[in-house]
């Protein structure tokens, strides 16, 4: 069969699952926005695209997303013409709606289905939005009329889309019905043999810019946080609060945080509120750092965006971990976390039900209970037999209902090839 992957930033979510189908035979052609220089990967064949026009000056900010979303679609609607004139007919389209490209894919191919990524539909109230006071719209009235429109672009696909995967049962359930029921939940997978516990695990950082390298093992206490970028929508202000009394109360433990200096999710911060600080690292240091002496915050160590090896070592290093979000989507670092064995402080959101059991699995906290994190990092600290304990029942979670080869990828293939199956 033909099956045609559309994502942006290809292969994205499906990183295993385009491959996987082309290694049992399928035709599969993937369209990106990103410049390639080979045009094969991993036997799918790559399509690039760019976009033609950039949004329009003083368009009314709440139809901004909805033109880009629009001209990103447009250019995709031309690359799937070109496609079909040179004779390539797919017989299912799998594809990442959040960027608008797939809006136009009944109108190049009526008879051929579309099965759509769901990640996430917003809602004015009951997740992400006003859940934090400190970042809460000015004026909840004007966000509701703003979120139904950044909705125009779910609700499109809603019409014609055949089905879709959505990554944990929560984000699904953000969907509305009648779609929800077209929605399986399939997470994206997490290869668990990989992501796992190692203990002669080590990782050289650099505590300065012109200082040595500091060798860290399991030998050292560490505290680990990881985002995409550093911002409010997964608790960096939160985590930030809490480290004047972890390091004051662990005069031995080592922060390392991972992350860049943008922004993922949530907004930019308002040079309105904050001045000259243009990022939420800068903004929630200058909080912090008062109350912290040079010595202790010579143990916090930033350490950006590291590659993903590296990123897995930090996890079979961590003593503790923290995960804090909004209700929003789950982050695939949580699930990894769990399948390197860590010990897990998560935030006691909607998101975590799926994963974390307190005590069981983790330890949920209040997300913006700053002492509760405190006292919750501090005893794990302080608690070798309880961390053994979560890290080992964490990676038995993981294993068993979101392990790449033995669960998600084969329920993803058989999702597919089902729809496949079906066609006259």
């Amino acid at each position: 069969m033909k099956i045609l992957f559309i994502h942006q930033n290809f292969p994205g979510q499906f990183r295993h699952l385009a491959p996987a189908l082309a290694q049992r035979g399928h035709h599969v052609v993937a369209m990106t926005m990103q410049r390639v220089e080979e045009l094969q990967w991993e036997g799918v064949t790559l399509v690039p695209y760019t976009v033609s026009r950039g949004s329009t000056k003083n368009i009314h900010p709440w139809i901004v997303d909805l033109e880009t979303k629009t001209i990103r679609g447009e250019a995709a609607f031309h690359a799937m013409r070109q496609l079909r004139e040179r004779g390539f007919y797919p017989d299912l389209v799998i594809a990442h709606p959040g960027w608008g490209e797939s809006l136009f894919v009944k109108d190049v191919w009526p008879r051929t289905k579309l099965a759509i990524y769901c990640e996430f539909y917003y809602h004015a109230e009951g997740a992400d939005v006003g859940f934090d006071p400190e970042f809460a719209p000015n004026d909840i009235e004007l966000e509701r009329c703003r979120i139904r429109l950044k909705n125009l672009n779910n609700i499109l696909h809603f019409q014609i889309a055949d089905a879709g995967i959505s990554p944990t049962y929560w984000q699904a359930s953000t969907f509305p019905e009648p779609f929800r029921k077209k929605i399986t939940v399939i997470h994206d997978g997490i290869n668990t043999e990989v992501v796992a516990p190692n203990p002669t695990a080590s990782l050289a950082i650099k505590t300065s810019t012109e200082g040595p390298l500091l060798t860290l093992t399991r030998a050292n206490q560490i505290v680990t946080f990881v985002n995409r970028n550093l911002e409010p929508y997964r608790g960096f202000h939160i985590f930030m609060r809490a480290l004047p009394e972890i390091l004051r109360r662990q005069p031995n433990v080592r922060i390392l945080i991972v992350g860049g200096n943008g922004v993922s999710y949530g907004g930019a911060p308002d040079p309105r509120r904050y001045g000259g600080l243009r990022t939420w690292r800068d903004i929630f240091t200058a909080e912090v750092r008062p109350l912290i002496p040079d010595s202790d915050w010579a143990r916090v160590h930033f350490l950006g965006n590291i590659p993903y090896h590296h990123f897995i070592t930090l996890l079979q290093l961590s003593t503790v971990h923290v995960y804090l979000t909004y209700p929003f989507v789950l982050s695939w670092s949580l699930l990894e976390a769990m399948s390197a064995g860590c010990a897990i402080v998560a935030s006691d959101t909607q998101p975590l039900h799926e994963v974390i059991t307190h005590d069981e699995t983790g330890r949920l906290v209040n997300f913006f209970d700053v002492q509760g994190l405190v006292e919750e990092v501090c005893k794990l600290l302080d608690d070798p037999p309880m961390r053994n304990q979560l890290g080992v029942k964490a990676r038995h979670v993981a294993k068993i209902n979101y392990d790449l080869r033995s669960v998600c990828l084969p329920r993803q293939i058989e999702w597919v090839e089902g729809m496949l199956g079906s066609l006259p």
